[in-house]
Order: C-alpha cells, then structure tokens, then sequence
C-alpha cells in the first residue's frame, strides 16, 4: 500500500474547489494539468456523482477509471475501479474546509497499490516523489483558480 496525504493553503473558496475539481466538461484537462487529453472521458455524471477515465503520460500512459462521490459537503472522494497500473479500491480524498482567516485548506490523501511491474514501479516512485509531484500538481491547479478568481474579481 502506497498512502500519501498532502495539505495546500489557497484564497479560493470551498465551494469554488470543489466545484473546479467536479467539473468534468472538456476546460478540465487544461485546470488539471496532469490529466493527458488523450486519456480523459466522461462515461456519467450525476448531481453528486460521476464515472470517469483519467491518466497521464508518464511511463508509456497510466490510466484509471474512477467514481467520483462529493455528495458531502466538503469532500470529494474518488474510487478506483480499474486501471492499466493499480489495483481496484485505491483511492483519492480530497477534504476542502474554510480556514478560520477565511482561505481555504485542501487536504489531499492518495492511496496506491500496483498490480503489474508498471503499477509496482509506480508505487515505489511515488513512496520517494509522491508528496512533491501531488503537491506541486495540487498547487498549480489552485493558483490557476486564484488567477481566474483576481480576473473576474476586476471585471
């Protein structure tokens, strides 16, 4: 088992967090940089849920398909189903709260385990880089909310 939790501070609210992060129309790929286009497809979206393919480029494509579930509020938890790396049941869990000086904290615990030579490598990768690669990910994906959100505020 591979478990990585992260913690990233930003201005942008809740809401807008977890709104960005369920947007599943066809910007997402561009907010959420490390998702290849050529990987990504819808299968459904509901109101508080979605069924979605996402992957990346790294190592020859990694892909998973995934639930999404942000029927709490706050919380935005992503379940594994199957992938071309890891084992079904892994996860990501995403909890976004208003932090008492009114910006936001979005803490963010991944959970993988292989289940081929390229999900083994992948897991032992991410025991060394995991925590720099999601937090840098997690961080540019946040300043592109507070830039949009500093646009629209002077227009």
């Amino acid at each position: 088992m591979n478990k990585i939790h992260i913690a990233v501070r930003t201005t942008v609210s809740p809401e807008r967090v977890v709104q960005a992060l369920t947007d599943f129309n066809p910007q997402r790929t561009k907010l959420l940089s490390n998702i290849d286009p050529r990987f990504y497809q819808l299968h459904s979206v509901g109101t508080t849920s979605a069924d979605v393919t996402e992957g990346s480029n790294f190592l020859g494509g990694i892909w998973e398909r995934s639930t999404y579930d942000w029927s709490q509020p706050g919380e935005i938890h992503i379940t594994l189903q199957s992938s071309n790396a890891f084992v079904p049941g892994g996860y990501w869990h995403y909890h976004v709260a208003r932090t008492e000086d009114g910006e936001s904290l979005v803490e963010l615990t991944v959970d993988r385990r292989g289940k081929n030579l390229k999900g083994y490598v992948l897991t032992t990768l991410l025991s060394f880089l995991g925590r720099k690669l999601f937090s840098q990910s997690l961080a540019q994906t946040l300043k592109s909310l507070e830039a949009e959100a500093m646009v629209s505020s002077q227009s």
